[in-house]
């Protein structure tokens, strides 16, 4: 930025930038309840975590650099002075948190929030002017390292490149000069806007974040809304109206109708409709939602089973001036059974023959504890769904089941634990070690298992937690081929604990916490912790090991060992891996889709290690045309009509059918892992002989009867 001075007779005037008497966002103060909320999870953490740590100088530390991070983790708001005045109170967060105080973190984001507003102001000052891409510039999109900028004047030299990369982008997805213009305001206009909304809440939930990780990388501090949404992963279900919502252009749209619930059954309302309005009951006013946080509106719309919420609809597509309708609907609860598990079948060739593959994905081991406390019989669990997917498997004569936890982050011990019954019968499963030193073993208690046949398991960097338990405990047992990257690598048990009900509180105010309170250990004596799950059969990966991951905290628990529970291993995957492992060798050497994956990580990992992107047109041109070939013949050899090109837009710039459409051809775009760890599966059971055989042979193998 350029400040003009203007000289009038003696008198010096300094021109202020257009966006100088923009109107501050609101300063945010701590509410009473936060502060005790605080004060009681440090009591608690301090002493019933698996690895109590102090409230003392060295955490108060981590803490505040933690939450400066959480803030602005790539160093592109905050300036140099801003920092050292945060650092000057960086030993103050243990006792402030002790005596209630939470003055120090509320004023960080306070200047958080004044940074945003003066950044985006200042990006929408630059999209009036024109950029020279013939120059030889080059953008850092790696900046955590970087110091943060010592002046206005460097702060503002910085976000013209970021400003000048975002136009960039645009340009080369064929975006005139005026669409760029009119898209990047907007743009920055909805950050702005977001900055305007913050509530007391937001910065009481990032700053506990910042406390509870600096404890444990897997500790975590829910408030009221992190509570519920955590509620409704483990159930798989909400009482609401049944509708996937998306904020886009100060409209709460709807993006999906979830079948069968009041929304889609009522006929009344489609995808693209936007809701101006929310009344409570058959006759309570509508309170206007134009503009409303979508979190918000979503807590408007979500109540108790069988109440009315009414909702002010302006149809899809109609202008702003348009007839608007009042819909009633009656809350129901609603199943999300995209998050359950699911099956397919996939035929693949092994010779003359054709093997039937049984995929079963599994997005999370998910449990609704509270239905099962009450002796619900048809209580939701993921095991009980997979075991229903089997059934139905067997009678398709499925030769092997795969089963695919890709990005499956983890969930409930039980159903790890039960879920490995229902393909080792009886036996143990994971060994579990408290605070107190003592080690007890998890034991599945099936009959019988379910599925008797080759398995495999399908993970990748994503695949935490509850995902681990299971990859090795069939990996200790022999029973399956472990496919994939190596694992998350957490190794760690964590409960739920309501404060409320700690200090005997009737009335929810303090949130709950997540807590360490063990550590898991498999059944071989080893942990998943640090190290993870290693495949048998290793595949490709586009995550990144130096951030994604339990290596990536750095206050992760240490890998370990304890003594082996007692099983015994079956020698049936171990005496097929070397040919699996030459065939697959084999087959991905001669498939141009599994060589053409390998040159995108290749591709990835390259920009990743550069960490800055050219801001000469020239240069990004020819890199694109390189990748638009490459794309042009996976598209050719997929069948695929998505070109797959980088627009440059984010999701709600597109209009929403475009933006579906996108969506839609990710998911249906070829998987090439998932069909080579099919093609590794069809193979176990051409060398087992198929599921009978395997079944003979594995019997005996656990302690099972």
């Amino acid at each position: 930025m350029r400040i003009t001075y203007v000289f009038l007779g003696a008198v010096l005037a300094i021109v202020q930038p257009a966006y100088a008497d923009v109107a501050s966002p609101p300063v945010l103060q701590p509410q009473k309840q936060q502060a005790q909320a605080a004060q009681l999870s440090a009591q608690f953490l301090t002493r019933f975590s698996y690895k109590p740590i102090p409230l003392d100088d060295a955490l108060s530390a981590k803490v505040l650099d933690r939450y400066i991070k959480s803030l602005d983790p790539d160093h592109m708001l905050f300036l140099q002075t801003d920092i050292d005045k945060f650092m000057s109170e960086r030993n103050e967060i243990d006792d402030s948190i002790k005596r209630e105080d939470l003055k120090i973190p509320f004023a960080i984001f306070n200047v958080y929030e004044k940074r945003v507003v003066d950044r985006m102001n200042y990006a929408r000052t630059l999209i009036k002017q024109d950029f020279d891409f013939g120059a030889k510039e080059d953008f850092s999109v790696l900046r955590d390292k970087e110091p943060w900028p010592q002046s206005e004047a460097e702060s503002n030299e910085l976000w013209r490149k970021r400003v000048k990369s975002d136009w960039l982008r645009l340009k080369l997805g064929g975006k005139a000069d005026a669409a760029i213009r009119e898209t990047l305001d907007k743009r920055y206009a909805n950050t702005l806007d977001r900055a305007y909304k913050y509530k007391s809440d937001d910065v009481f939930q990032s700053f506990m974040d910042a406390y509870t990780t600096s404890v444990d990388p897997h500790t975590d501090y829910f408030g009221a809304t992190a509570s519920a949404d955590f509620d409704i992963a483990m159930k798989l279900s909400l009482v609401g109206i049944g509708a996937v919502l998306q904020e886009r252009d100060d409209y709460t749209t709807i993006r999906e109708l979830v079948p069968g619930g009041p929304a889609q059954l009522s006929g009344k309302l489609s995808v693209g409709d936007r809701i101006t309005g929310v009344g409570q009951g058959k006759d309570g006013a509508i309170k206007d939602v134009m503009g409303t946080r979508l979190d918000e509106v979503v807590q408007l719309i979500r109540g108790k089973k069988g109440s009315v919420v009414r909702l002010d609809v302006l149809p899809a597509d109609a202008g702003a001036d348009a007839t608007h309708r009042t819909i009633s609907l009656v809350r129901d609860k609603i199943s999300l059974e995209k998050q359950a598990a699911s099956k397919t079948v996939l035929p693949v060739k092994v010779g003359d023959a054709t093997r039937k593959v049984g995929v079963i994905t599994l997005p999370a081991f998910y449990e609704d504890f509270e239905a099962k406390r009450k002796g619900d019989k048809d209580y939701k669990s993921a095991t009980r769904d997979v075991a229903k997917l089997l059934g139905e498997l067997k009678q398709e004569k499925v030769d092997s089941v795969l089963i695919d936890l890709r990005n499956n982050g983890g969930g409930s011990l039980d159903e790890a634990v039960d879920l490995t019954g229902l393909f080792i019968g009886k036996g143990p499963v994971v060994q579990q070690r408290g605070s107190d030193g003592k080690v007890a073993v998890r034991r599945a208690d099936f009959k019988a298992p379910v599925w008797t046949g080759p398995v495999g398991v399908l993970i990748n960097r994503g695949s935490a937690s509850a995902s681990e338990i299971f990859a090795a405990a069939i990996q200790d047992y022999g029973r399956g081929v472990i496919v994939g990257e190596p694992s998350f690598g957490k190794g760690t048990v964590q409960t739920v604990v309501d404060l409320d009900d700690m200090v005997r509180n009737s009335k929810p105010e303090f949130g709950e916490l997540k807590v360490t309170i063990a550590q898991f250990f498999r059944i071989n004596g080893g942990t998943t912790q640090l190290r993870g799950v290693t495949p048998d059969i290793s595949l490709p990966g586009f995550s990144d090991p130096t951030s994604f991951g339990e290596t990536s905290y750095d206050n992760a628990l240490p890998w370990a060992q304890i003594k082996p529970a007692n099983y015994t291993p079956a020698k049936v995957v171990a005496a097929s891996l070397p040919t699996l492992q030459s065939r697959h060798d084999a087959r991905v050497e001669s498939d141009p889709d599994f060589q053409r994956l390998l040159k995108d990580i290749a591709d990835l990992k390259a920009q990743r290690e550069k960490g800055v992107i050219s801001l000469n047109e020239a240069e990004r041109r020819k890199e694109a045309a390189a990748r638009e070939e490459r794309l042009k013949s996976q598209i050719q050899a997929s069948d695929s009509e998505d070109s797959g090109s980088d627009d440059g837009l984010q999701s709600n710039e597109r209009s929403l059918s475009a933006d579906i459409a996108m969506e839609n051809a990710r998911k249906n775009a070829k998987d090439v892992l998932l069909n080579e760890t099919a093609a590794i599966l069809a193979d176990e059971a051409d060398l087992q002989g198929g599921a009978a055989r395997t079944a003979a042979k594995l019997s005996g193998s656990t302690d099972g009867k």
